[in-house]
């Protein structure tokens, strides 16, 4: 069993008591963590908040160099840290690897936004009384950044804030999942290898009642939380006072139009979006509507391709739907599933548990009210439906308290476009499942899916703010 101990200003420490971590497959010990307390969290933010000038004076292209240094010890280890997340996560080997892959490449993008510091130029003669004058608009970090990360992307969503927030010259503290912290405090290390200024960076795992505390106050100009609905919004109550970006998950719909070319092929790619990593993603594809033009044809590959869904140890290479993260979590999917057929809703595939294996499980006519079709199921749970018209499908996908992302299958550019006009979510995705992310993209949701846009660039901006110089000649 590996053991470590946390970060505090990019140095290793013991903690206030350590925890373990096991794997969601089969129990086993696989990590002993330093876990903090209030003492070490008010360290972490004492730390940020004095590092932060350190931090915002780091010229753009030492913030790059660092950021490209890392990338080049991320690519590297990839494999090292694919294996962790195996272990901690319970992710399917395969994946895991394409996570590692995806955490290179977000530092390799966030180098890119350090090397091209925005300058903006504006004559501000337009009116009477900016007559003969210019203003230079630049960029600058908005201060110290409170980060918080779930458990299910443990490497690249800890990538995502802690890679943006060095191209723009913001200390952070994070707080990572208790059921995965090995993979944040991995990067922790390779940042202070690169070269990041000591104080930098904190990696806290800590009670979540502990580093609720941290968003109170005041010496952090951002919060940044990805994780469930109830904590995140409760996150924004308590940091009114100051920016904060919030990614809170979805149960995203994926809309099969009559022309689509290949049943199979579109099955396929449904099924793995809804099944990978046993739907524990944000975008896991929950909702399939279906033409009923298509519905049948699409109904039998559907159910033959989850049937087919390699589903068990996370370590074969060949299973790409592995355990929940734990029993309780288990436990509820079911629970979910059962509640779904005793209203009418018609199993078409899986529905079994092993442990914390829960069979990919494909449901139809489900009520809309039930939690595996209004909630976010995080788990390999889809619901098929059918509709009458693209009208039709457009409403059933806005039908939701959450709007991050959705998949359109057609060929149909006039649908294609009524669909960007109509469907309130951060993105909707051509001819693929609304799972499907590239990590420079402007990544985020509307209603209950959160506030923000991560993303690099887009981070970026939200960890960095305008400020003006006016010249007169």
């Amino acid at each position: 069993m590996r053991e470590l101990p946390l970060v505090l200003g990019g140095e290793p420490r013991e903690g206030a008591d350590w925890m373990t971590v096991r794997s969601p497959y089969d129990g086993r010990e696989v990590l002993r963590v330093a876990r903090g307390g209030p003492a070490e969290l008010e360290a972490a933010a004492a730390a940020a908040h004095r590092a932060a000038p350190t931090m915002a004076a780091l010229p753009p292209a030492e913030r790059a160099a660092i950021l490209e240094r890392a990338a080049a010890l991320i690519g590297e280890r990839r494999e090292g840290l694919a294996q962790v997340l195996c272990e901690e996560a319970g992710k399917p080997i395969a994946l895991a690897r394409v996570e590692a892959e995806r955490c290179r490449d977000t530092f390799t993008a966030s180098a890119l936004v350090a090397r091209r510091p925005e300058l903006e130029a504006l004559d501000l003669g337009g009116f009477p009384s900016g007559v003969g004058r210019l203003g230079l608009v630049r960029r600058v970090p908005v201060g110290p950044v409170l980060a918080i990360t779930p458990f299910n992307f443990p490497l690249n969503l800890v990538a995502h804030k802690l890679a943006p927030a060095v191209a723009a010259g913001c200390p952070v503290v994070l707080k990572p999942a208790s059921q995965t912290p090995g993979p944040a405090l991995l990067l922790a290390g390779i940042l202070a290898e690169a070269g990041l200024p000591a104080g930098g960076l904190s990696v806290i795992p800590s009670r979540g009642a502990d580093a609720e505390t941290l968003a109170t106050d005041e010496r952090f100009a951002l919060v940044s939380f990805t994780g469930s609905m109830a904590v995140g919004w409760r996150l924004k109550e308590l940091a009114w006072r100051r920016r904060v970006a919030l990614e809170l998950g979805g149960n995203a719909a994926v809309v099969v139009e009559p022309d689509i070319a290949d049943e199979d092929d579109v099955a396929r790619r449904i099924v793995a979006a809804a099944y990978g990593f046993a739907g524990q993603s944000c975008i896991s594809v929950q909702r399939i509507l279906v033409h009923e033009d298509r519905y049948m044809a699409m109904r039998r590959a559907l159910a033959e391709a989850a049937a087919a869904v390699a589903h068990g140890d996370p370590r074969h290479d060949g299973v790409i739907c592995g355990p929940l993260i734990d029993e309780a979590n288990a436990e509820r999917v079911t629970s979910w599933i059962g509640e779904a057929r005793r209203a009418k809703g018609r199993l078409l595939a899986g529905g079994e548990r092993s442990g914390n294996v829960v069979t990919p499980t494909l449901l139809e006519e489900v009520p809309h009210e039930q939690p595996v079709v209004a909630d976010e199921v995080f788990g390999p749970v889809a619901c098929l439906d059918a509709y009458e018209d693209f009208e039709q499908a457009l409403l059933m996908v806005n039908d939701s308290r959450y709007g991050l992302q959705a998949g359109i299958f057609s060929n149909d550019t006039r649908k294609l476009l009524l669909a960007w006009e109509r469907l309130e979510v951060g993105a909707v995705i051509h001819n693929d499942v609304p799972t499907w992310r590239s990590d420079p993209m402007p990544y985020g949701g509307v209603k209950g899916s959160g506030v923000g846009r991560e993303g690099p660039a887009f981070a970026y901006r939200e960890m960095t703010e305008e400020r003006m110089l006016v010249l007169r000649p």
